[in-house]
C-alpha cells in the first residue's frame, strides 16, 4: 500500500495512507509525494487521489422527486462451486490456504529448531573436546614440571653424594700427603745434619731431591684444599 507525504509550504509530513488522507481534508492543490515520483505534484494530478475530491450533490427537494418505477426483478439463482456458494467456496479455500501456510511454517520452524539443536550439540561437543585437550595439555605441563623437579632433585642428590664422597677422598689424600710431607721434612732435617756423605755435592743433591719432594707434596695438598673448598661452595648451593 502506498504511503503519501504532504507539504504545507514550509514542512512536509507523513507518511499517510488513503484513509488517513481523508481525515487531512486535503484539496486538489495540496502538494503530495510518494515513493517512485520524481517530484512533488498536486493532489489533483494524482489519479489515485481523485476519489477524495468527488463532489457530493446537495439533497434534492422532495417535491421534485418522481415516484419510483417498479421493475420486475428477475430471480437469479446464486452460482455454486462444488456444492458451495461462491462466497463460502472462497472462504473455505482461504481457510485451507491459511491452514496449509501455518502447517508449512510450523514444519519450517521445527526443521530450523532441529538444525539449531544439532548445531548447538555439535558446538557443545567441540567445546567439551577442546576443554579436554586443554586439560590434558595442562596436565602434561604439570607432569613435565614435576618430572623436571624430580630429575633436578635426583641430579642434586647425586651431585651432593658425589661431592661428599670426593671430599672424603680429598681429606684422606690430604692426611696421607701431610704424613708424607712430615716424613720428607724429617728426612731433609736428617740429611742436612748427616755427615757420612762422600762429598758436599752428593749431600746437596740429596737435599735438593728431598726439597723438591716437599714442594711437590705441598703443591698437591694446596690443590686438594682448593678442590675441597670449591666442592664445599657447590654443596652449599644445592637445595636441601
Amino acid at each position: 500500500m502506498k504511503k503519501y507525504y504532504l507539504h504545507n509550504g514550509t514542512e512536509s509530513s507523513g507518511p499517510f495512507d488513503l484513509e488517513e488522507l481523508k481525515a487531512k481534508n486535503i484539496t486538489t492543490k495540496t502538494p503530495v509525494w510518494f515513493e517512485g515520483m520524481e517530484k512533488w505534484k498536486t493532489a489533483g494530478e494524482i489519479e489515485a487521489l481523485r476519489s477524495l475530491f468527488v463532489v457530493i450533490p446537495p439533497p434534492i427537494n422532495p417535491s421534485m422527486t418522481m415516484p419510483p418505477i417498479k421493475k420486475m426483478e428477475a430471480k437469479i439463482e446464486p452460482r455454486k462451486i462444488l456444492g458451495l456458494s461462491k462466497n463460502n467456496f472462497f472462504m473455505v479455500c482461504g481457510a485451507l490456504v491459511i491452514l496449509i501456510g501455518i502447517t508449512v511454517l510450523n514444519m519450517l520452524q521445527e526443521k530450523r529448531s532441529r538444525e539449531l539443536q544439532i548445531k548447538n550439540h555439535k558446538t557443545e561437543v567441540e567445546n567439551y573436546q577442546l576443554e579436554l585437550k586443554q586439560k590434558e595439555a595442562e596436565d602434561e605441563k604439570i607432569q613435565a614440571v614435576m618430572q623436571e623437579k624430580i630429575e633436578a632433585e635426583r641430579v642434586d642428590k647425586e651431585k651432593k653424594q658425589s661431592d661428599s664422597t670426593r671430599l672424603l677422598e680429598i681429606n684422606k689424600l690430604v692426611a696421607q700427603s701431610q704424613i708424607q710431607l712430615d716424613l720428607a721434612k724429617k728426612d731433609l732435617t736428617n740429611t742436612s745434619g748427616f755427615k757420612l756423605f762422600r762429598d758436599a755435592s752428593e749431600k746437596k743433591e740429596q737435599m735438593d731431591l728431598l726439597q723438591n719432594t716437599i714442594d711437590s707434596i705441598k703443591n698437591e695438598i694446596s690443590q686438594l684444599n682448593k678442590e675441597s673448598n670449591q666442592l664445599k661452595l657447590e654443596m652449599e648451593k644445592i637445595p636441601k
